[in-house]
């Protein structure tokens, strides 16, 4: 069997993600400015170490059973490479259980690392990586944006995941308020949801969707209208009654503001940056919790993957 020779090191970068972006459910995503950065480097002894820093530090798995190394060892399976033993480091930055896709970098992560280092053995295109990680997440709409960057739509089809990346207009100034303490499962969020909806409220979401669209490569000025959501926020609003009542103070304010992926962090999507001041000035004075808030640009590059050097100064 074809083996990856010992000592080979890439390093990845992975952004966070937003995913639904108000009314585009399980379909839109959009990759923002904040990263997971690791360092893969292939030994000759079997399994995996983590050294983890940032988020997630002394909480995560440090050995094989990380949800990064399971990704990467996926993915050498699946093109028939033996899985080497890996020494990892990690610098974090993406919250967890927040709504900002951190289960999604960590597939795109260990798949990207396990492209880089196959680089010469087997060549995974687009496709392959999108395949790799929709079956590791389950639907595509946070890993798209993850692996290539800026709007992203996500479709099934009987062959697979697809995507169409979209450039975001220089307008558009994303902004996060991320509870510090709230944290929320997407396997409970989605379990809020009913199984089928008002045909008047599917009508609603697909002219929205595509209103959001063009609002977001276009036309900013339309992005308050464009949010607009009746699929899954006001069903999932009971787990996370603070996020939805500041959610509807900013949006009272004029603010394009939605639940970021599954929740409990708030998106707001300016239509130019002095919007994000204004947000989080109306956090800090309607908050009865702690929020970090982040001003956050659009990641155009999606996850990268280079060589590196073990001698590259620390």
């Amino acid at each position: 069997m074809t083996t990856v020779p010992v000592g080979r090191s890439v390093a990845v970068k992975v952004p966070a993600t937003t995913a639904n972006l108000g009314p585009g459910f399980d379909t839109l995503g959009l990759a923002l400015s904040l990263y997971d950065e690791l360092v893969f480097t292939t030994r000759a002894q079997p399994g995996a170490t983590i050294e983890v820093h940032g988020v997630g530090a002394g909480e995560v798995p440090t050995d094989s059973s990380s949800l990064v190394i399971r990704a990467a060892a996926h993915t050498f399976a699946h093109y028939g490479v033996e899985m080497p033993g890996l020494d990892v480091v990690a610098h974090n930055g993406i919250p967890h259980g927040r709504g900002l896709g951190s289960s999604g970098a960590a597939i795109v992560a260990g798949i990207m690392a396990a492209k880089g280092l196959l680089e010469g053995i087997v060549e995974i295109d687009a496709e392959g990586l999108l395949a790799r990680a929709t079956e590791l997440e389950g639907h595509p709409d946070n890993v798209a944006p993850a692996l290539f960057g800026g709007l992203t739509i996500a479709w099934m089809t009987p062959e697979g995941p697809r995507h169409k990346k979209l450039i975001v207009h220089r307008g558009v100034s994303p902004f996060v308020a991320v509870p510090r303490e709230s944290v929320m499962s997407t396997a409970l969020a989605r379990s809020l949801q009913p199984e089928s909806v008002p045909h008047e409220d599917a009508i609603f979401n697909v002219s929205r969707s595509a209103l959001l669209i063009a609002a977001l490569i276009q036309s900013p000025e339309l992005l308050l209208a464009a949010t607009e959501d009746k699929l899954h926020q006001s069903y999932r609003a009971s787990a996370m009654p603070e996020t939805d009542a500041l959610i509807q103070v900013l949006r009272a304010h004029g603010l394009a503001a939605v639940v970021s992926g599954a929740g409990p962090s708030i998106l707001v999507l300016g239509s130019d940056p002095a919007q994000r001041l204004v947000a989080a000035d109306l956090i800090e004075k309607s908050s009865t919790t702690a929020w970090d808030c982040l001003l956050l640009a659009v990641d155009f590059k999606g996850a990268t993957v280079v060589p590196h050097s073990t001698e590259a100064v620390a």
